[in-house]
């Protein structure tokens, strides 16, 4: 029998025995109530160490689990960590190149409008040139026109 079971038996023994009329006083059988006190005194210490024993492992578990979530914690700080810089990794790779795509598409047009440019000298000098040689060609001609 368990503690609880001896107590519930002494107080059904109190309940149930006679009573001294006017004094609230009970008859009781003093051997059966010693017995039950004697069986507790023996349970008692198992008890106590059982109920120690569960309190001290609670702790345990509680400590374990207390350093589980936080090592949970730190490395989903971590991990979180790790996300932000990759993003702003991300971000500063992706910044980088479209700053890269804008120089080169700047360099680019500069090419083309300085190509243009250097193309529509070149034509004009060459222009020029046939001008000269077509005037040189017209004095000629009336050259040897007059000769005749």
């Amino acid at each position: 029998m368990g503690i609880l079971d001896l107590l519930d038996e002494i107080e059904d023994i109190l309940e149930n025995s006679s009573s001294i009329p006017f004094s609230g006083k009970a008859l009781i059988d003093r051997e059966e109530l010693l017995e039950i006190i004697k069986e507790i005194r023996i349970q008692l210490p198992d008890e106590v160490k059982q109920a120690q024993w569960i309190k001290e492992e609670r702790q345990r578990i509680l400590v374990e689990a207390q350093k589980e979530a936080d090592t949970m914690i730190e490395d989903t700080k971590i991990h979180i960590e790790e996300m932000i810089e990759k993003n702003e990794l991300t971000k500063m790779a992706q910044k980088r190149s479209e700053e890269i795509i804008l120089q080169a598409q700047t360099n680019a047009k500069e090419i083309r409008l300085g190509a243009r440019q250097y193309a529509d000298q070149l034509l004009a000098s060459v222009e020029n040139d046939l001008n000269q040689l077509l005037n040189t060609v017209k004095e000629n001609r009336k050259e040897l026109k007059s000769m005749e």
